[in-house]
Order: structure tokens, then C-alpha cells, then sequence
């Protein structure tokens, strides 16, 4: 599947006609009873890298090409599927994307823009909160863990999850503020309070939920994860150069490119329900980030027009000029064309090298944003070729 434009009720919509009606049916249980249950972590292929479908709808093919139409289709994938990945390699993909890479699993040929690199990485759960504080921040390490919800539904992302039979999930990557532990049936779960205490998320995007999810799948953050890349270095020489045209961030440390990776920037489409242009272009321009936070729910609105989204967890924010960021994005693979309303999407990983790396310093006791700077932001040169 190459659709680009899909909207969040339109992926649960779907997605809930595969993989959530397979969760919650056989239970014979209500979508709130449902989530009202300790779960343990599922049990992962057994693989390096372990691709996630990000869509519903995704085609297992027999070649690496759609040029045939379903001509070669071995199966219709749901959202959230699990496939052992063995390498990309280079299709042949037509519909006007610039993507032309397909994974190939044991079983054939998945599109790699939909298709979300993940690892399965357990760790052993903390059993108290450390000392002193009131909690920690913590990264999901294995392909996804299911979630148990407490207290009042709230959030416009878990309402359409009941809705449409879709689990309640966090994905790899994704970062989120713990701020209690319990054991359950034994094993050791971590309370992720979505309002982060005030904390994670700020201008009004909390709902004030709890969620319960299995220790084994969250890393604990550490100073270390947020300590700054290249402290010695004159912040004044740190820059960013964003090509628009062919969709790559670089770092630079006066003129040493230190790092590179591709983004999707914003795109400009139309709306289905009015035929409306919206233009959500990334500006040009020499900007400067002056806020970063570890992790923020990003909500718009325009949902029934096809454009609207409710994600919570995207880690790694780094504003800059704009009210735009450059952030971690688990929802896609198709780094190397626009995708965004704006922003400036990145892989988890890179996210977070970009993260530690520019200004402002984010420490994990702050765990918000900072408004004064050293001396200035870190100035990214966005521009087309």
C-alpha cells in the first residue's frame, strides 16, 4: 500500500477490522474491560531487526515491485503486524514516491516506507522509583508494549482506539514519564502518567491519563542519554543545514559535517473532504531552535477533513523558528520524502543524537523546556537546492 494521506480515524477505522479485532474478540471481553487488564509483553520474532507495519492495508509481495498492481500480492498485512527483517533492497515502486526500497522478509517483499525498523531489546525492571525523585523517564526498547489503562478516558488518540477496536500501544522509541511501579501477577509493570506531572508536555496537550505497561519493555533514561554531544565545542559553531529539495539534515561543527541522516519535511496536498490546497511546507530559511522537550503529545485538529492527528509520546522535540520541530516519528519509514504538516520528522535515533547535540541543554530534572539559551539557539540553515 502507497497511500500517503491517511487520516487517524481512517487508520484505526481499518486497522481495527484486522489486528484490534483479533485482540480484543477472542476475550469476549468489552474494549474498556479490556484495558483493564495486566499484560505482558508478547513474544517477538526472533530477529535483529524486526520490521512493524505502520499501516493497515500493507501487501506482502512476492517481488519487490507494485508495478504489477496485486498481481503478486502474497498477503494483506494489518497495522501493528510483526515480520523478521532481513534487508532492504531496491524495488521498483510507482505512484509518484520517491521511496524505491522494499525489506525483504523469509516470506517476500514489504514496502519500506510502512514498514518501521524496531528491535526487541528487554531490560530488567526497576522496582522502586529512584531516590529523591518522584520519577523517571523511560524508553520502549522492544517493538511495542501493551498498555492498561487507569482512570477517566480522555484523550482523543485512546477514544478512537475503543472506537475502533485498535489496542492501546507504545511503540519503539517512543518516551514516556513513569511516576509509579507496582508488581502484578508477577511481573513488574510502570505507571506512564501522560501529563508527565505537568512536566513532559506542556501548552495544553495532557488528558491527565495513567497507562500500566510490562517494566521489561522501558528502559530507564539515565544522564547519559541526555548528556550534550560535543560540550567543548563553542555552541556558536554548531549549525544545521535542512535540504528541503533532497529531504537530509546535516550537522556540522564549524565546517566538519559530525552528522547526516534523511527526515521528511512538510508537504503540501490537498484535502479530500473539501479539495482545499493546505500548504504545510517546512519553511526556509535561517532559523534557531530555542526549546526542547523529551516528550510531547502533538494533536491538530481538522480530523474529518482528513488531516487531523492525535499522537502522544513523540520524543526527542527540538523546536526551532516556525512552531515547527524536529522530532522522533515511529508512525513511518519514509525518510527521504515530505511526509509531515511541517515538521521536521527523523528516526528515533538520529531524533535523539539531534536532541543531545543542540542547544538548549535539556537535563533529565528538568524534564521541560528551557526558554534562555547560552548565548543562542543552534541555527539551522533550511533551504532548497
Amino acid at each position: 500500500m502507497l497511500k500517503r494521506n491517511l487520516s487517524r480515524r481512517d487508520f484505526l477505522k481499518v486497522a481495527g477490522i484486522g489486528l484490534g479485532t483479533l485482540a480484543f474478540r477472542p476475550l469476549r471481553l468489552s474494549p474498556r474491560e479490556f484495558l483493564a487488564i495486566p499484560k505482558r509483553l508478547a513474544q517477538f520474532p526472533d530477529s535483529e531487526i524486526i520490521g512493524r507495519v505502520t499501516d493497515p492495508g500493507v501487501y506482502l509481495r512476492s517481488k519487490p515491485t507494485n508495478a504489477s498492481g496485486t498481481d503478486n500480492v502474497i498477503q494483506n498485512l494489518a497495522a501493528d503486524t510483526l515480520l523478521e527483517w532481513n534487508q532492504e533492497v531496491v524495488g521498483n515502486v510507482i505512484g509518484g514516491l520517491s521511496n524505491q526500497k522494499y525489506v525483504e522478509t523469509p516470506t517476500g517483499y514489504v514496502y519500506g516506507s510502512v514498514l518501521q525498523p524496531t528491535r526487541n531489546l528487554p531490560n530488567t525492571p526497576i522496582t522502586e522509583i529512584p531516590a529523591g525523585k518522584s520519577g523517571f523517564w523511560a524508553e520502549v526498547t522492544v517493538p511495542y508494549v501493551d498498555l492498561t489503562h487507569e482512570g477517566n478516558i480522555a484523550s482523543p488518540w485512546l477514544n478512537d482506539h475503543l472506537a475502533y477496536n485498535f489496542p492501546p500501544r507504545l511503540y519503539y522509541g517512543q518516551v514516556v514519564w513513569m511516576d509509579r511501579i507496582r508488581s502484578s501477577n508477577g511481573f513488574v509493570e510502570y505507571r506512564w502518567n501522560e501529563d508527565a506531572n505537568g512536566r513532559g508536555y506542556g501548552y495544553g496537550g495532557s488528558y491527565g491519563e495513567y497507562f500500566w505497561g510490562d517494566g521489561a519493555g522501558f528502559k530507564v533514561l539515565t544522564d547519559a542519554d541526555v548528556s550534550t554531544i560535543s560540550p567543548d565545542v563553542d555552541p556558536v559553531e554548531k549549525t544545521m543545514t535542512l535540504n528541503l529539495d533532497y529531504q537530509t539534515l546535516s550537522c556540522f561543527e564549524g565546517n566538519r559535517e559530525v552528522y547526516y541522516c534523511q527526515v521528511s519535511t512538510g508537504i503540501q496536498y490537498t484535502l479530500d473532504s473539501t479539495g482545499e490546497e493546505v500548504n504545510y511546507s517546512t519553511p526556509p530559511g535561517t532559523l534557531l531552535t530555542h526549546w526542547k522537550i523529551i516528550s510531547k503529545n502533538m494533536t491538530s485538529g481538522e480530523e474529518e477533513g482528513g488531516s487531523g492527528y492525535s499522537t502522544p509520546a513523540v520524543p526527542w522535540c527540538v523546536y526551532i523558528q516556525g512552531g515547527i520541530a524536529i522530532h522522533g516519528a515511529f508512525w513511518h519509514n519514509a525518510f527521504g520524502e515530505p511526509r509531515s504538516h511541517g515538521c521536521v520528522n527523523a528516526k528515533p535515533e538520529d531524533a535523539k543524537w539531534i536532541f543531545r547535540w543542540s542547544m538548549p541543554y535539556v537535563s533529565l530534572d528538568a524534564g521541560e523546556e528551557r526558554r534562555s539559551l547560552p548565548d543562542h539557539g543552534t541555527i539551522v540553515n533550511s533551504r532548497k537546492a
